[in-house]
């Protein structure tokens, strides 16, 4: 039986992923901060299903986790815990925004590094490090260290993905770049979407499509491909000006 290992596993895009790996006859290995959420998800999916209770935003939380699962043969690792905060960089929070740092970086990137030596070691397997099409932009501001932080994941990911097609590794890794999800990003966030969201259903349709085609980065919608690759092609100063707009949208 093949295992998938996921993080942020207690609603939205993790719970989604969970749900459809269980389908797919997955054992499953599922982390998040809310015990109860994940033991009703387990519940829910019926499937054999390891729960193990984390607050990533502790490095040392991180590494026990690594340890945690040594021993499991890891074939899909969804890399989903995350968060995002809005505001003048001159008001939020500097707790929280180094929180989500922890969060979306660090944390993202110490599992990323040891799964994929699990999974090199072994021969096979898939990663996805779950960003965000702000990780696509030059800067988002009035979300400035959200920007910055998926920014983070996808040039990690993108790097990483190029070293191991150079060593023909059997590895494949892959970064989400989705624009809004439904989910509970925005109460999180202390935001409302200026544009409207898919659903995490929808998201991860989109997102598993592209991970059979291989594909490293994978931007969801029709719209959001269109939006990012016009970034390429317009000015910076221009694409920062608009972006600011949309997230003074989002406080409004």
């Amino acid at each position: 039986m093949k295992t998938a290992f996921i993080t942020g596993a207690t609603s939205g895009l993790g719970a989604e992923f969970a749900r459809r790996y269980a389908k797919e006859g997955y054992r499953l290995i599922l982390t998040g901060r809310r015990t109860q959420r994940l033991s009703a998800l387990k519940e829910e999916l019926g499937t054999e299903c390891l729960i193990i209770t984390a607050d990533v935003s502790d490095e040392a939380k991180c590494k026990e986790l690594l340890n945690d699962i040594a021993d499991e043969e890891i074939d899909v690792f969804i890399n989903n815990a995350g968060f995002g905060t809005a505001g003048s960089f001159l008001e939020t929070s500097l707790e929280k925004e180094i929180s989500m740092v922890k969060v979306n970086d660090i944390a993202m990137h110490i599992l990323f590094k040891g799964v994929l030596a699990k999974m090199h070691k072994q021969g096979h397997g898939t990663i996805l490090n779950v960003a965000s099409s702000a990780g696509l932009f030059p800067a988002g501001p009035y979300m400035s260290t959200y920007y910055a932080s998926k920014a983070y994941v996808t040039s990690l990911t993108k790097g990483v993905a190029h070293e191991l097609k150079e060593i023909g590794s059997s590895v494949y890794v892959a970064c989400l770049c989705p624009g809004p999800v439904d989910t509970e990003f925005n109460a999180n966030a202390d935001v409302t979407f200026s544009l409207k969201g898919i659903s995490a259903e929808r998201c991860v349709d989109e997102c598993l499509k592209g991970m059979r085609r291989k594909k490293t980065v994978i931007i969801p919608t029709l719209r959001m491909k269109a939006a990012t690759f016009g970034a390429r092609l317009l000015p910076e100063s221009f694409v920062i000006m608009m972006t600011a707009g949309q997230q003074k949208k989002k406080r409004q």
